[in-house]
């Protein structure tokens, strides 16, 4: 399948069966196109397990990512629908909640910090906006007296990305999708500068595209020329969760603070992250990381200290070069990429899946992915430097 390809495959493979590569093999299924994914572990059981489900475009906005912003919010934007969709599909709850989000200052410097924040969201468009530090304990009751303010974004959400794996599972399984677990991707067959399907288990399988979608260790199948392995390296994270009452929760927004993010659940489970590590494939917990969260929820949020500790868990996001996600075609004909999205993995289901799925079905990719190919990466490379005089 070349950059601009148009013959519409009968059989895809898809490696990886986070919420990427489910959600992908579902949208493909429904088209009618054979599907066979592999995982070689259980699905959904890495980063999309791991993650806790922010749906941050406009907190998470930081300088110099600008690019991906359009692609944020316009996944951001298709979320509703995509999880009654899927809701529908499944008959599993995913738990959009559409509460908010607070970031909060508990300092001049973090007001500082924040206001600075702020003027940047403002001159992007973005709807966020300031509020003062009885409006901020009004919607937090339970947050430090020492807070000063915040900042409101009022369309930042979140979902349970378990739930979501979960009900990806399911969808893509009722959708046709022949879902191989426990089954490692040994190499992907190469010939004629084309990929022409995948080894695993030592039996060739072959099929008319393949779907590069194994996050963290896309950059470690086998078969594929050194141009076409994806610049996607392991950044681990660190998380823990306390348990709340789910009757009467001590915090309903996702709330941002320094050092920490909290993300509560309808299960009563508040989840505290998260590190951002470069270990590689290191999923272990350390005794520094857990102090580090809980020290920074603890400062914020004091009444977590009478709280039981319920799960501690890392897992690993794919970082690309530039930390924005793969997206679509690259130099090796048949083989599509839906990698490196870092910690937007879960914001980025939505279009992720349609972009990539209308890719392979037409040989088009929408404009809002074109910035995303691994050709960005061939260009940098390209690109000649600047030598002073």
């Amino acid at each position: 399948m070349s950059a601009e390809a148009s013959s519409r495959p009968d059989k895809v493979i898809i490696i990886g069966g986070g919420v990427i590569g489910l959600s992908i093999a579902w949208r493909l299924a429904t088209q009618g196109v054979d599907v066979d994914l592999f995982e070689a572990g259980r699905c959904g059981t890495g980063a999309s397990h791991a993650a806790a489900g922010m749906l941050a475009a406009c907190a998470e906005v930081e300088p110099g990512e600008e690019p991906l912003l359009p692609l944020n919010r316009a996944s951001q934007a298709l979320w509703p629908d995509f999880a009654r969709e899927l809701e529908a599909a499944s008959g599993l709850a995913v738990d959009l909640r559409t509460e908010g989000t607070l970031v909060c200052a508990f300092s001049a410097d973090d007001q500082a910090r924040l206001k600075h924040h702020l003027a940047l969201q403002e001159r992007l468009g973005l709807p966020v906006s300031w509020l003062d530090a009885a409006e901020v304990r009004r919607r937090e009751p339970f947050l430090s007296p020492g807070v000063v303010g915040g900042l409101w974004s009022p369309e930042d959400h979140q979902v349970d990305n378990r739930k979501l794996a979960a009900a990806l599972h399911v969808a893509a399984g009722r959708a046709g999708v022949a879902i191989h677990e426990d089954s490692p991707v040994e190499s992907v067959v190469v010939e004629d500068r084309r990929a022409r399907g995948v080894v695993t288990r030592g039996r060739r399988i072959d099929a008319d595209a393949v779907i590069l979608a194994a996050g963290a260790w896309s950059r470690r199948i086998e078969g594929l020329p050194r141009a076409a392995l994806p610049p996607v390296r392991p950044v681990k994270g660190q998380l823990v969760a306390v348990q709340m009452d789910p009757a009467a929760p001590v915090l309903s927004h996702v709330t941002w603070v320094p050092g920490a993010y909290l993300v509560p659940r309808r299960d009563g489970r508040l989840i505290i992250g998260a590190t951002v590590e470069e270990k590689g494939f290191d999923t272990r917990m350390t005794a520094g990381g857990l102090l580090a969260l809980l020290d920074a929820a603890w400062r914020a949020l004091p009444v977590i200290e009478e709280l039981p500790i319920a799960e501690t868990w890392a897992g690993l996001r794919p970082g690309s070069r530039d930390d924005a996600p793969i997206l679509g075609p690259g130099e090796l004909a048949g083989l599509v990429y839906a990698t490196g999205h870092h910690r937007n993995g879960i914001l980025l289901t939505p279009v992720t899946a349609a972009v990539v799925a209308d890719y392979v079905l037409t040989g088009r990719l929408a404009d809002v992915a074109r910035p995303f190919t691994l050709a960005r990466f061939q260009a940098r490379a390209d690109a000649p430097s600047e030598v002073s005089s």
